[in-house]
Parts: structure tokens; sequence; C-alpha cells
């Protein structure tokens, strides 16, 4: 099999789970704890992330490197790449830098606080912020396949 499509679909596969990943906790869990004592909420709040994040904190840097891959060592380097590309960058490195803003700031204030006024409001950061990263990824993701 040609390496450069085993580089392009892990590189897809981890764009999946990473916009995915978002879609699903915004557009479905979220709405979906109302049915859940607020305790409760920040105790799955607690949960999900872990895992999510763990699982972001893999395919960032594959998506990353994965991309960086194909447009260095197979497509020629970035002075022969389309707008498209550039563009998939462009985004992918700003969500890059929201996700890791996300982790190191209110999800570690989250983490950190038992105060539940405190978590309340990471969380409502964290949702902010993961549906600006839902936006780009999703913009991402068109902007890749109409190339």
């Amino acid at each position: 099999m040609n390496l450069f499509l085993v580089v392009k679909a892990l590189h897809l596969l981890a764009a999946v789970v990473w916009v995915g990943g978002m879609f699903f906790a915004y557009l479905v869990l979220r709405p979906s704890l109302i049915v859940l004592e607020p305790n409760q909420r920040l105790l799955l709040h607690t949960q999900v992330f872990r895992r999510f994040f763990r699982a972001v904190w893999h395919a960032m840097p594959l998506i990353l490197i994965t991309g960086f891959g194909m447009i260095f060592v197979f497509l020629g380097g970035m002075e022969h790449q389309t707008p498209r590309i550039h563009a998939m960058l462009g985004l992918g490195l700003i969500m890059s830098a929201l996700f890791l803003y996300i982790f190191f700031g209110p999800y570690k204030r989250f983490q950190r606080t038992t105060d539940k006024a405190a978590m309340v409001a990471s969380l409502d950061t964290i949702r902010k912020l993961i549906g600006v990263n839902l936006i780009l990824g999703l913009i991402t993701i068109v902007v890749g396949a109409l190339g």
C-alpha cells in the first residue's frame, strides 16, 4: 500500500476522532445532561473530559505530524501548496492552540476547584471554546473536502 495513503488515512481518522468528539459532546451529550441533577452533571463532566481530552492529546499531535509529513515529505513543502492546504494548516494550528488553552486554562481550573460555582463557570468557558473549535473543525473539513 502507498505510504502517502496510510499517512492521509491516519490524518483523517484523527480528525474524525477530534471533531466528531466535539460534535457529540456539544450537540448530543451536553443537551442530554438536563435529566441529571447538577452534582451528577459535574461528576459526568469530570469523567467525559478526562477521556475526551486524553483522546485529543493523541489525535491532535497525530493530525499535526501527519499533516506536516504529507506537506514536507510527499508534497514538496509549503511553497508548492495550494491556498486550501495553507488554510487547513492555519485552521489546524489555531484549533491546536485553542485546545491547549482550554486544557491548561479552564479545564485545569475545573479539575483543581471544589467550589461548584467555579466548576460551573469553568464548564461554561470550556463549552464556549469547544463550540468555537467545533466550528473551526467543521470549516477545516469542508475546506479539505472541497479541494
